[in-house]
């Protein structure tokens, strides 16, 4: 399974330079698994920068994998992990649910460097 970090998939829309970073796990869908969270982050920009319609095609494709919603369990395993590895609200929830979905985190965000399971790369 594969969980594209918010910031993936904003450069995956953007066409970016680690673009084709992300394609193989965004376009997996029956392996691609999005937190709630992402949705709401990937939303949100895109609705600042290009307005709602481009913002909800952006969720469309996202609700091709398998949306995650936090619940009470993965709420209190992303408190810990962020206790743990003093991380951000968002960025523990991406990784519990990573995490509770064996899933591998694809990400361009530092604060996700050093950790198993996560395949990072450099902002360029």
């Amino acid at each position: 399974m594969n969980l594209v970090d918010s910031c993936g998939w904003l450069e995956y829309y953007a066409d970016g330079p680690n673009a084709d970073f992300y394609a193989g796990a965004i376009e997996d869908t029956d392996n691609l698994i999005v937190p709630v969270i992402c949705i709401y982050e990937v939303f949100r920009k895109i609705l600042q920068q290009r307005g709602e319609a481009p913002a909800l095609q952006a969720v469309a494709l996202m609700h091709q994998g398998l949306a995650v919603d936090l619940s009470s369990p993965l709420a209190l395993s992303a408190a810990k992990i962020g206790t743990e590895l003093k991380m951000p609200l968002a960025d523990s929830i991406i990784l519990a649910t990573a995490r509770a979905h064996n899933a591998t985190v694809w990400t361009q965000d530092a604060h996700f460097r050093d950790i198993e399971g996560v395949r990072y790369v450099g902002k360029t």
